[in-house]
């Protein structure tokens, strides 16, 4: 990466997904000449440690939003539909980690290893993908790439950490009650999350049948491999998992494709690490994903029931690759491409 330091503003600092950005900051490098957290009312002030030195968060207002470079944002969607504006404005290039942005037509939707591209047509404003999308996009690229793809059916087990530390939180406590003889309370879920697996992992809007993520899965990835005609059927799950989605997803393919070559093809994908031994139950797992920036892909075979279609289980850290690590990905690709504007 080339440049002499970058003033870079983290958005959502004290979360699960602020602060994995900034350990990634620091571990890959990321030449920033300095860096700002932001965070809400209630925490500003709070004093963290990043890279040796102890920085203070900001709350965000028209004074502090100024002199940015780049802003990673992980503070939520209504935060950012209103203050994403006010930081392009301000001569920022902001990376955004909701939902809110990710299907605008002039806003880019970027996987690192999948479409960086897409980051050339930029007007201030890069899309990082919903962590479920992104991970099976990563796996589904050299596919696609090789032999089209027709249709996905995608069942989603997605861990509680997508939610939050209060949901992390929640799971402990109702399982620590439940071990112990105790009823079991539900807030952040409609129901007990605690060994029990919820076919809602979202929520549902007036009128649709389909949860919020499942809507996600099945837009973004058209969005992403820039292929409109590709069919999605989509399912997602929560389960009692800390850390960690994992995916049972169908491909069909447009032109033949065997499961040798799948492996293969995949073998060689850039952030892909095939774990597939199922003689000897090697297979990717949540807790192995945990703490990874890969997208562990494994159970590759062929559908039974449709000689174009292979199955795959994918899992990856969903808040590493899922969000963290590909929002500091795209940050390195703007400054590697030059389109920065400090």
């Amino acid at each position: 990466m080339a440049g002499d330091g970058y003033r870079v503003g983290v958005l959502g600092a004290t979360g699960l997904v602020g602060t994995t950005i900034l350990e990634l900051l620091s571990a890959r490098g990321f030449p920033a000449a300095e860096v700002v957290p932001f965070a809400s009312s209630r925490s500003a002030g709070k004093e963290i440690e990043w890279n040796g030195s102890i920085l203070s968060c900001r709350e965000l207002n028209p004074e502090t939003i100024q002199g940015l470079d780049l802003v990673l944002s992980s503070a939520g969607g209504a935060i950012s539909a209103a203050w994403t504006p006010q930081l392009v404005e301000a001569g920022a290039v902001v990376v955004d980690n909701t939902s809110y942005w990710r299907m605008h037509a002039d806003v880019p939707l970027v996987v690192a290893e999948v479409n960086p591209e897409a980051l050339q047509d930029h007007k201030g404003i890069v899309a990082n993908p919903n962590c479920s999308t992104m991970q099976m996009v990563v796996a589904l690229k050299p596919l696609y790439d090789e032999a089209g793809i027709e249709r996905l059916v995608v069942s989603t087990y997605q861990a509680v950490s997508g939610t939050g530390k209060a949901a992390i939180d929640e799971l402990m406590e109702q399982s620590h009650a439940i071990l112990h003889g105790q009823p079991a309370t539900a807030s952040i879920y409609p129901h007990q999350i605690a060994f029990n697996p919820l076919a809602q992992a979202g929520s549902f809007a007036a009128g649709d049948d389909h949860t919020d993520e499942e809507r996600k899965l099945i837009n973004e990835t058209r969005k992403i491999l820039g292929d409109q005609e590709i069919k999605v059927s989509a399912t997602c799950v929560r389960v009692p998992v800390v850390t960690g989605h994992s995916e049972a997803v169908n491909v069909q393919t447009r032109e033949p494709l065997s499961p040798e070559r799948a492996r293969e093809l995949l073998a060689a994908a850039p952030g892909v690490t095939v774990v597939d031994d199922p003689a000897h139950s090697r297979f990717p797992m949540a807790i192995e994903a945990a703490g990874r920036d890969d997208v562990l892909v494994g159970r590759i075979r062929r559908d039974a029931g449709n000689e174009s279609a292979l199955d795959m289980w994918i899992v990856a850290d969903n808040l590493r690759k899922g969000a963290a690590t590909n929002a500091v990905q795209v940050a390195e690709l703007l400054v590697e491409q030059g389109l920065l504007r400090g």
